[in-house]
């Protein structure tokens, strides 16, 4: 099973990113933050993002976007998390603007990894409690571990 600590490092954490009003400018802010990360030029990271946004809106409710993008020079998975200062719209299916933001970057061959790690990056940020955790937080490394915190076993 793919593990968010799998695909984001400490520092892809980012707190309050400030005064964005649309979605193309926190995916520019989000791109020019992955840039560094995946040696990416951030225009080209955002015109993929832009161009899955065009498919269909990554905004999943409460608060919550996955944008997200494949494109062939990557080398492996790549997510940064993003808590928005103020809500922007995403369009998402509740109508409710994004202020959490998760960012996942795949290679293009990763198909079944890509699709994995959405799944996984969904039911985490799912849970209400912890999206009430995440919003008020203030240590960027705290934020981290409850992020990347292993999900309990209720194996026999």
């Amino acid at each position: 099973m793919i593990e968010i600590a799998d695909i984001l490092a400490p520092d892809g954490v980012v707190l309050d990113l400030k005064a964005c009003r649309s979605k193309r400018q926190v995916l520019k802010e989000l791109a020019d933050h992955a840039a560094a990360a995946v040696e990416i030029d951030p225009q080209r990271l955002l015109e993929a993002l832009m161009e899955r946004e065009r498919l269909g809106t990554t905004g999943i409710g409460h608060g919550i976007a996955i944008p997200h993008a494949r494109m062939a020079e990557l080398k492996q998975l790549v997510g940064l998390f993003a808590r928005l200062d103020e809500p922007v719209d995403f369009e998402a299916l509740d109508d409710q603007p994004s202020d959490l933001i998760f960012l996942l970057l795949a290679p293009d061959s990763a198909d079944a990894d890509s699709l994995k790690a959405l799944a996984r990056i969904a039911r985490v940020l799912r849970d209400p409690t912890l999206q009430q955790r995440l919003r008020h937080e203030p240590d960027r490394d705290a934020v981290y571990r409850m992020l990347t915190q292993k999900p309990e076993s209720h194996a026999a």
